[in-house]
């Protein structure tokens, strides 16, 4: 009896430190990290958006109604809330890095997109996927990002697609921007199928492209354990403030 009592322990044992090496290994190779849209209606109460709305020196608009080129047009910053996030395709499932250490400005002019530009800037030490381990790998290899060499990624703007002179609060507006997106101290020219929308005082982009590994002289990070799609997207997530 008490030789059949030891069995069940030890086999109790195995199954729970099976479960627990899974458990991490999952973790490990699998996503942590949920993209967030900031086009995704907001939380806060009707009077939390007036007040932030207030605080930004812009007119709060009821939602659905018309915004005027005057509200839309000027200097814009990159303020807080805005996440770039890098993701990757793995034969598991799809890991996803965010970004939330981000600066940039953007110059809107909806009556005349030619004249429109902007800029962004990542700090690709922040970068994370809810695994130090695995952000450590992927920072500091030479032939991944190698952020001690390469700390900031960016982007520059060329062109925009026309858009309309009017927007309506709330409403998303389609967008696309083309400009060069540098790694490593490459640079690409992608372009960003993006939308934008104008919600209490504030702009918002979301904007998504796709790269390869290639492309900033990188390698694709495979294992011997998952296989990785060679190309990569970059999707961003942005809230605008008056500058």
């Amino acid at each position: 009896m008490k030789k059949k009592n030891v069995l069940l322990v030890t086999a109790a044992a195995v199954v729970v430190v099976g479960f627990g090496a899974y458990a991490g290994l999952n973790r490990y190779l699998g996503n942590n990290v949920e993209i967030e849209s900031v086009m995704a209606a907001p939380a806060e109460s009707p009077s939390a958006s007036a007040s932030a709305s207030a605080g930004s020196g812009e007119v709060s608009n009821a939602a659905g109604a018309a915004v005027s080129a005057a509200q839309l047009n000027g200097q814009w910053k990159i303020a807080s809330g805005s996440k770039v996030y890098w993701s990757v395709t793995t034969s598991k499932e799809t890991v996803n890095f965010v970004d939330e250490a981000v600066t940039g400005s953007w110059t809107v002019d909806v009556n005349d997109a030619a004249t429109m530009s902007g800029e962004g800037v990542v700090d690709l030490t922040a970068l994370d996927s809810g695994n130090s381990q695995r952000d450590g790998h992927v920072k500091e290899r030479s032939d991944l990002l190698e952020v001690t060499r390469f700390p900031q990624a960016t982007f520059k703007t060329k062109t925009f697609s026309q858009v309309p002179a009017e927007w309506t609060e709330g409403t998303e507006v389609p967008l696309t921007i083309t400009g060069t997106l540098t790694i490593k101290g490459i640079e690409k020219e992608v372009t960003f199928d993006s939308s934008a929308m104008y919600r209490n005082g504030q702009l918002l982009l979301s904007g998504k492209t796709q790269v390869t590994f290639a492309d900033f002289g990188m390698t694709n990070p495979h294992t011997v354990v998952l296989d990785t799609e060679n190309e990569f997207s970059v999707q961003l997530e942005l809230v605008w403030d008056r500058a």
